[in-house]
């Protein structure tokens, strides 16, 4: 009789059994279907942002931004500048430990294109809830061409750990008729 703590039997070397096998071939066709849908979802499933992205130094990024803030700025909450810049122009946005600067102000059927860059590791840029999701990196800039359909405000995250503070890295973008 054998004991109860006793190891269970090595069956390593054992040929894989029918289900198992079936299983195996079940997966493996899946893994197809979902390559094979990849670039499918891409072309016709509008699941991208569609955008454009250049290379830039973060600090003269950072005086970009401090420069669009000076001309546009129209108050202030909670000691972080609110901006409201005229409809049809490009909007400047930073991500850093542990904040978005600055408070952005649209207006509702207006086209902005959204330049938003890191000044120092990675970020997650996610604005809710409208799910637009991107992944912030200190010296790229992506442009975003949005035009807001409603106004509100949305919520503003980064959605990619960035340290301690990452938590209270969240902002907002006021939408306004």
């Amino acid at each position: 009789m054998a004991s109860p703590l006793a190891p269970p039997e090595r069956v390593w070397w054992k040929p894989a059994g029918l289900l198992e096998k079936t299983w195996v071939r079940i997966a493996f066709v899946w893994c197809l279907f979902l390559t094979a849908m990849m670039p499918i979802w891409f072309l016709m499933g509008k699941q991208n942002v569609p955008g454009e992205s250049y290379r830039i130094d973060p600090p003269a990024f950072r005086e970009r931004v401090m420069a669009f803030v000076e001309q546009y700025r129209v108050g202030e909450e909670q000691g972080i500048p609110v901006v409201e810049p005229p409809p049809g122009s490009d909007v400047y946005l930073f991500g850093r430990m542990f904040q978005w600067y600055p408070i952005v102000k649209l207006k509702v059927g207006e086209t902005y294109r959204l330049h938003v860059s890191s000044l120092d590791v990675q970020h997650g840029f996610s604005l809710q809830p409208l799910n637009i999701n991107l992944q912030i990196l200190p010296g790229y800039v992506h442009v975003i061409t949005v035009t807001p359909t409603r106004a509100g405000e949305y919520s503003l995250v980064c959605n990619e750990y960035c340290g301690l503070g990452h938590h209270i890295m969240v902002s907002k973008l006021i939408v306004t008729e």
